[in-house]
């Protein structure tokens, strides 16, 4: 097998006196596609920030490349951050945002070349954002910001492309074509590392999975390593595994409670206030009347 991209030996590192992740032993090779997958707090969001540089091990070595990063960035791993993170409000274009992936390699000058900018707009129209640079980025939509800032990363020519849930807050449509992009990515020869908390997404696209809860519980492909045990272990819960036209689904075992046992005498959102101010939920309003009836109810 050839030389690990990322290598992770026996790390440790925490917050105060509380570890966030401990002999943390994992290794990423060229070409490969994989998720980081655990539940909030597990410790996802740490790797990242080790395997980027942002943070010194306690105990252990982070290599990329061969190399030891002792806290320092790598220039050969790009980064696609949370959307949630990204200060909207700040003026940038979507070509400013791209460009922005060529700052390591300005040298002295602080402006981009002609070759910078027509990279970055080969970028653009290979990511569908062809026409978009002069707009502000906070006027693109959820799945056009993540392939703007996707685009940045890509432009600084990286071996490792990491990117911290990128499929978050955007509809199933929107997560199914970024998803897909990373595939064909991926395909080209980019090696890819993610975040996700959606399981079934990873089941589906992901060849690769670390399930991390502080400690690296399993890694493998998700056909092999998607069990109750794992998950189980991986997340602190109930999990269910079943497989449908071939495809294989996570979901928590169901609660052994309907809302009704909490809630036993819910007010309907249609029920007509009485002139006392009490929900009489018998009598609906004749909008829903005619809702249930169907079209054809006499009005």
């Amino acid at each position: 097998m050839s030389e690990p991209i990322v290598e992770l030996r026996d790390v440790t590192f925490g917050y105060g006196n509380v570890p966030a992740v401990e002999n943390i032993n994992l290794h990423l090779h060229p070409g490969q596609f994989a998720g980081l997958l655990g539940p909030s707090g597990s410790g996802k969001t740490t790797l990242l920030k080790l395997i980027l540089g942002n943070v010194t091990p306690q105990r252990g070595t982070v290599l990329v490349k061969g190399m030891n990063l002792r806290g320092r960035p790598s220039q050969r791993v790009g980064y696609v951050p949370q959307l949630e993170t990204i200060d909207w409000n700040f003026p940038v274009t979507v070509e400013q945002v791209v460009l922005m992936g060529r700052i390591q390699k300005m040298g002295a000058l602080p402006w981009a070349t002609r070759a910078d900018k027509h990279a970055a707009y080969e970028m653009l129209e290979r990511l569908g954002l062809s026409g978009m640079a002069q707009r502000h980025i906070r006027d693109l939509s959820g799945g056009q910001q993540q392939r703007a800032f996707l685009a940045r990363a890509l432009l600084a020519q990286p071996d490792l492309l990491v990117l911290d849930e990128p499929t978050a807050g955007v509809d199933l449509g929107t997560q199914e074509n970024i998803l897909r992009l990373l595939a064909d990515l991926n395909k080209d020869g980019v090696t890819i590392l993610m975040t996700t908390h959606d399981l079934n997404a990873a089941a589906a696209h992901l060849p690769w999975v670390f399930c991390v809860n502080r400690h690296l519980i399993a890694c493998g492909p998700p056909d092999e390593i998607f069990t109750p045990k794992t998950l189980n272990a991986t997340y602190r819960g109930n999990m269910v595994v079943f497989r449908h036209n071939g495809m294989l689904f996570v979901g928590e075992q169901p609660h052994d409670h309907s809302y009704r046992d909490l809630v036993p005498n819910p007010v309907p959102g249609d029920a007509i206030i009485k002139p006392n101010g009490h929900a009489n939920g018998s009598e609906l309003a004749p909008q829903t009347q005619k809702f249930i009836a169907g079209d054809d109810a006499e009005e």
